[in-house]
């Protein structure tokens, strides 16, 4: 189980040193380019391919010392695949997973300071490496009494450097996201509530209670009990659940009746989360999950919870309908609720943005229109990559002296998105259930 990863032995914590990590990063980013700009002289037709692999790399590296807000980002940007460059995507994706961890004398450093021992004195046993490195925090094996544990460590600093880290990592994201200052400025205000939360780890013992709790009597789910007595505010300690992540899974070439019936699950865990309890487990990226023996689908992470205002959710919900049948006044205040447009738009603008809205919309609620759907179906993800692409160099867009789309949008498209990009994984076949309004 212990890992032979190279280990950190310490993370920048001051805002000094933070910042340092983030201008020396940009400065090779900066180098990057200048290089690229003069191999371009010599070979005019150079792509840009080098240049992204060479900043992804420079990038990863040096958010993967930080941890945190700057690494999560990173995470958040790989799964929504249409808005960046593929380097950078496979890149990024390994923060869901393999980041470098902590060495053990600071994970014992992070015990005595909440509990006032060191692991040892609290479980039988207790891996000195961590089994798994992510954003946020790693997580060790333990064992105790004959029960086998995982024990979910937040790094130190982490909690203190979300909002500065967030300001620093703004230069970056305007660069590699293609976005606006204001729409960005929107964006991050909602990304550093939802990353707050994210350490605060007595709040997710809470949710991760309460949800897995409210979700239980869902069919092919398994979640982790959570032990409040040996968690505090930056360290859990749940049930280890014994099974393969979602890609190590389907490299055992699972049945497609297997692969249906684990997609089947994760709709229902949204389908309820969503449409009943109106709140949901907002990051569903692929280390979130475990396939057990069983292949049963287990929930391991509720750091990221997103609730979901009623009005949001019935307008959001409204414009997924097949047939939309909504008079054009209802419609406009909607799209005016939603944030999609106001009035500071001028009527070609609300003409074009409607429409754009109206048809990203019903792109994203496809799978609602039927009673089943083929996830296997990647042409229907092209159309989303090419809808993303062709919005993302749209002038209207650049040109937009606004943020567009209500903040609460932001977690609930990255749900949907990252659920269908786990489904199309998985290649599966599923029934999609609707709440009965939106039959």
């Amino acid at each position: 189980m212990e890992r032979s990863v190279k280990e950190q032995q310490s993370i920048p914590v001051s805002k000094v040193q933070r910042a340092a990590k983030f201008i020396s990063t940009g400065a090779k980013v900066g180098g990057n380019y200048v290089k690229h700009y003069a191999k371009k002289v010599v070979n005019p037709n150079l792509s840009k391919e080098e240049l992204h692999n060479n900043n992804a790399e420079d990038i990863y590296n040096s958010l993967s010392q930080l941890k945190g807000s700057a690494l999560k980002v990173a995470q958040m940007m790989s799964m929504d695949k249409n808005i960046l460059p593929r380097a950078y995507q496979d890149k990024f994706t390994m923060a869901q997973y393999s980041a470098p961890p902590l060495s053990y004398p600071l994970v014992v450093k992070t015990f005595q300071k909440y509990f006032g021992k060191t692991p040892d004195q609290i479980y039988d046993t207790f891996t000195k490496s961590a089994v798994n490195a992510a954003s946020i925090g790693q997580v060790h094996q333990a064992t105790k009494e004959g029960k086998t544990f995982a024990v979910k460590i937040q790094y130190p600093g982490v909690a203190d450097s979300v909002s500065s880290d967030l300001k620093l990592v703004r230069p970056f994201a305007l660069r590699l996201l293609n976005m606006n200052e204001k729409e960005l400025d929107h964006y991050m205000e909602e990304v550093e509530g939802k990353l707050i939360e994210e350490t605060d780890y007595v709040l997710e013992v809470q949710r991760s209670l309460e949800i897995s709790a409210a979700c239980s009597h869902i069919e092919g789910l398994t979640f982790p009990g959570y032990y409040e007595g040996m968690s505090s505010e930056r360290i859990i300690t749940m049930d280890w659940i014994d099974g393969k992540h979602i890609k190590e899974w389907l490299e055992t070439n699972p049945s497609q009746e297997a692969k249906n019936k684990i997609g089947q699950s994760l709709w229902d865990f949204y389908h309820h989360q969503v449409h009943n309890l109106q709140q949901v487990h907002a990051d569903p990226h692929p280390g979130n999950f475990i396939i057990t023996k069983e292949n049963k689908l287990g929930i391991i992470d509720f750091g990221c919870v997103k609730i979901l205002p009623e009005d949001f959710y019935h307008g959001y919900f409204s414009l997924i309908k097949r047939d939309l049948l909504i008079n054009e006044e209802e419609l406009n205040q909607i799209f005016y609720n939603l944030e999609f447009i106001s009035d500071r738009d001028t009527e070609v603008e609300k003409v074009y943005f409607k429409g754009v809205f109206k048809e990203m919309i019903s792109l994203l609620g496809k799978p609602f229109h039927v009673d089943s759907f083929d996830f296997a179906d990647d042409r229907y993800f092209e159309q989303i990559f090419q809808l993303g692409d062709r919005i993302s160099n749209d002038k209207m867009f650049k040109k937009s002296r606004q943020a567009r789309g209500s903040r609460h949008g932001l977690y609930i498209n990255r749900t949907y998105f990252g659920l269908y990009n786990l489904l199309n994984q998985l290649q599966a076949n599923i029934k999609t259930t609707k709440p009965q309004w939106l039959e």
